[in-house]
């Protein structure tokens, strides 16, 4: 059975952050949540000296693309979720 490569990426606006120290509080609690409840590597992949903005990354490995499929829409529902923050981007990338 084949491997099947899933990657997702967010880019996020934190309208509230007036310092890094909040914005690294809510970034970390939201990968955290993310990392918790999904078999999944996730990690803040850029605008890290910013305060308003930020990145999460995350990537996984299923050997079934339905199973990728289903695990990104409820992590996309996640991120979305948070009332802290606001999806600016959002992108997913498949490779079987």
């Amino acid at each position: 059975m084949p491997a099947v490569f899933a990657h997702a990426r967010w880019v996020l606006r934190i309208p509230e952050c007036r310092s890094l120290k909040t914005k690294r509080s809510v970034v970390r609690g939201l990968r955290d949540r993310i990392r918790a409840r999904y078999p999944v590597s996730a990690a803040e992949t850029d605008f890290a000296d910013e305060h308003g903005r930020a990145e999460i990354s995350v990537a996984l490995v299923t050997s079934d693309a339905g199973v990728a499929e289903s695990i990104l829409e409820r992590l996309d529902a996640l991120v979305s979720s948070d009332p802290r923050i606001f999806v600016m981007d959002r992108e997913r990338r498949y490779v079987p």
